[in-house]
């Protein structure tokens, strides 16, 4: 491959040197400066409608967008020369004219480039004194509104339903002054990948119904995650109010989802908020499931193996390090790990390379392969009679309480206690969701990512992996972790395909597992 001609230039007294083709726009962002932009998106083809990015080069007649002008070498650019201010004021003074003054009930406030824009660039005042125009707000289908009076027709959305969707659903209708984004009759946003263009919007003018009049930006918890919709692990937002979670939004990543999501795992979010979540431990005795600390709850799930063949039930949405230390205690008892998968419709994105809704839809199926667990349909053939079984996640919908019959006991660890199981478990242990702990997941691709805590977790329950290396100890084997980093270190020292994997150095971008290799069997101490 011939190598990458590289150019050099100035931007803001800065000196910058990037690839040939690179966009002023983009060249300045590596030198860090931020060129004010409405139309312009990395993920987007170049449009140059908003005129908002124009900068003066030295040399150049005229002002120049920079979204669409390509580095020369030796350029001298200036994005704050008084040319380039007095330019964009303009741009925004004429953006201002008819746009409403919204912002304390929008809910884009807070997150607004417009207001961004206006307050660092824009006019003090407004020397527009006659009446604004109003149109009503619309419904484009799906999670959509528009609100055609806050639209400033930058043609994201546009370009995003043809170019990346292939829905050529929306255009931008009439012209001029009456111009506004149209919706092709008798179609509706309903596309599993729609929902994307509320986040391209780069003002209040596209709205989630989903989100609206939930939270203002500034009243958001954010904290960096991995989607459990399905196995493609497209990297998220995850936004809390009062320990709430209230949305997800994606998180970009060009190894990965690029810079979208689809509409399941937006709509995710509800399944962190379960209120009848398990958040003390519980142990029967005398037939009853009676509260318990977490000392003598731990004791009791271990006793159920004793001198027992070990079953673990593991839901493919726990991380690679819970189901680490599940596959040493299987080791510990000679028994055995098995998950079940929920399937769906696969739904393509054909402007994003290798994105998809999956089939599979589970975060973590792949790490659960890698390490020795079986997908099953049904567990009659898992559980033999006397065997102990640990139910770790998994919620047993559509499971018959008979296929578990033969179990001498079944200790559960989750987040709500199954009604198929209630009247019959031993132990109860309350751990953490995905967003109340951090740990690691492997997509499709065999690219593990980390995850990070978005919210506490209600009474006193755990993290799983916390939880499982304690079990670990109780049960006679090697868990003395007190960090989901030490997990992964003993996890990349044991497993070949995991091997020269850092917990640090997988960053929020995430790395690719090692090729495909025999697990490792050596033990380690941490």
């Amino acid at each position: 491959m011939a190598d990458v001609k590289m150019v050099s230039l100035t931007i803001e007294g800065r000196p910058v040197t990037v690839p040939d083709g690179t966009s002023i726009l983009e060249a300045a962002k590596s030198a860090g400066v931020l060129v004010p932009h409405y139309c312009y998106h990395p993920g987007l083809p170049v449009a140059g409608v908003c005129r908002m990015c124009l900068v003066e080069v030295e040399k150049f007649p005229k002002l120049a967008p920079a979204c669409a002008t390509t580095v020369g070498e030796g350029q001298v650019v200036h994005v704050h020369s008084a040319k380039a201010l007095e330019a964009r004021k303009g741009v925004l003074e004429f953006l201002l004219i008819n746009h409403p003054l919204d912002c304390p009930i929008c809910d884009q406030a807070g997150e607004c480039e417009l207001q961004d824009y206006t307050f660092a660039e824009g006019r003090a005042d407004s020397r527009y004194r006659e009446p604004k125009r109003f149109n009503p707000v619309e419904d484009f289908g799906g999670d959509v509104l528009y609100v055609q009076n806050r639209c400033i027709l930058c043609t994201r959305c546009v370009r995003f339903m043809d170019d990346v969707v292939h829905e050529p659903v929306l255009n931008v209708s009439e012209r001029g002054d009456r111009a506004f984004i149209g919706k092709a009759e008798g179609h509706d946003l309903t596309n599993p990948w729609a929902g994307n263009v509320v986040d391209l919007c780069p003002v209040g003018a596209l709205l989630s119904k989903d989100f609206l009049n939930k939270a203002r930006a500034w009243e958001l918890d954010r904290a960096p995650t991995v989607c459990t919709g399905c196995s493609q692990g497209c990297n998220a937002v995850a936004e809390t109010r009062d320990n709430v979670v209230v949305r997800l939004k994606p998180r970009p990543n060009e190894d990965v989802n690029q810079y979208y999501m689809c509409e399941v795992g937006r709509q995710g979010y509800r399944d962190f908020n379960r209120r009848d979540r398990a958040d003390q431990p519980l142990v029967r005795l005398n037939g009853q499931l009676q509260v318990s600390d977490w000392e003598d709850a731990i004791n009791a799930a271990a006793q159920t193996t004793e001198g027992r063949r070990l079953v673990v039930i593991a839901s493919p949405n726990l991380s690679n390090e819970s189901l680490f230390l599940l596959e040493r205690m299987i080791g510990e008892r000679n028994g055995a790990g098995v998950f079940r998968l929920t399937r769906g419709g696969e739904s393509v994105l054909p402007g994003a390379k290798d994105l998809a809704l999956r089939a599979e839809r589970a975060a973590n199926a792949t790490g659960a392969r890698s390490l020795g667990f079986s997908e099953v349909t049904q567990f009659t053939n898992a559980v033999r009679s006397g065997d102990a079984v640990f139910v770790v996640g998994d919620q047993l919908d559509g499971i018959d309480a008979s296929e578990l019959a033969g179990a001498s006991s079944v200790v559960y660890i989750g987040t709500a206690l199954p009604a198929s199981i209630a009247g019959t478990v031993t132990a109860v242990l309350p751990v953490t969701n995905t967003l109340e702990e951090e740990g690691t997941f492997t997509n499709l691709r065999g690219r593990v990512q980390r995850y990070l805590q978005a919210r506490t977790a209600p009474g006193v329950a755990r993290p799983t992996w916390y939880v499982l290396a304690d079990l670990l100890v109780a049960i006679g084997g090697n868990g003395r972790f007190y960090l989901p980093s030490e997990v992964f270190a003993a996890l990349s020292a044991t497993h070949t395909t995991f091997a020269g994997l850092d917990y640090e150095a997988l960053g929020l971008r995430g790395l690719p597992l090692a090729p495909q290799g025999a697990t490792a069997s050596a033990e380690v101490t941490v």
